[in-house]
């Protein structure tokens, strides 16, 4: 019954929370060293309630994680006299280090063995780039919120990215960890969905049934037959 597959990204793949504090502290060090005054008042905490802030004065923009956070760097440089124009580089030099993830355990043998049986797209509301990321070659397409301009659990972006496995709605299976954007989001939009539980993350439970409940995607290749 499963023609294709999507696959949402962080705390999928890999845990996001490491890979955000690790790129934080680069944009620290970055800014000590090109924005001192803004460095000198910010430690890794306020700039994340700073970015809190932005996202909450913005909900237009829960789409864009890269607007939210750029748009923050901008008010720290300005709020401590610095060119806010530091914000671009200041943004690049945090995005790239976000983009170096440490993967589960499972992800690289059970992707060789699901992306060998059906086309993968990957389907994030985060801005993590799979071929940066190293796993580009396991997936035909990748959708973020951020490009379509919407993101999960809207329909409107699983649907897109059924269109691009080339597959009808009921013919895909969604998989992820968030309860309300991939499970309940791909029930809704009449997919098919697997619920990762992983085990040290705290997960958020969907309101419907996702056809699969699994630990790591190694025992999702095996419910599937992969």
């Amino acid at each position: 019954m499963i023609a294709a597959l999507t696959l949402d990204l962080d705390d999928t793949l890999w845990p996001i929370w490491p890979a955000i504090a690790r790129a934080e502290d680069v944009l620290l060090r970055w800014l000590a060293e090109h924005a001192p005054a803004t460095a000198a008042g910010h430690d890794a905490a306020s700039l994340r309630v700073l970015r809190n802030l932005v996202a909450a004065e913005q909900p237009d923009w829960s789409h864009d994680l890269s607007r939210i956070r750029l748009e923050s760097i901008r008010r720290a440089l300005q709020q401590h006299g610095d060119d806010p124009a530091l914000a671009e580089p200041a943004f690049d030099v945090f995005f790239e280090e976000r983009q170096r993830v440490e993967l589960f355990a499972d992800v690289i043998p059970a992707l060789d063995r699901l992306a060998a049986r059906w086309p993968i797209v990957a389907l994030s509301n985060g801005n993590a780039d799979v071929a940066k990321v190293g796993l580009g070659r396991y997936f035909r397409g990748a959708i973020s919120a951020r490009e379509f301009g919407r993101g999960k659990p809207e329909a409107a972006i699983f649907h897109h990215a059924c269109s691009l496995a080339r597959a009808s709605h009921g013919a895909v299976l969604h998989i992820g960890d968030d309860g309300q954007l991939d499970v309940d989001g791909a029930l809704g939009a009449g997919l098919r969905a697997a619920w990762l539980e992983r085990a040290d993350l705290k997960p958020v439970t969907p309101q419907g049934t996702p056809h699969h409940r699994v630990a790591d995607l190694l025992r999702l290749a095996d419910q599937l037959g992969a």
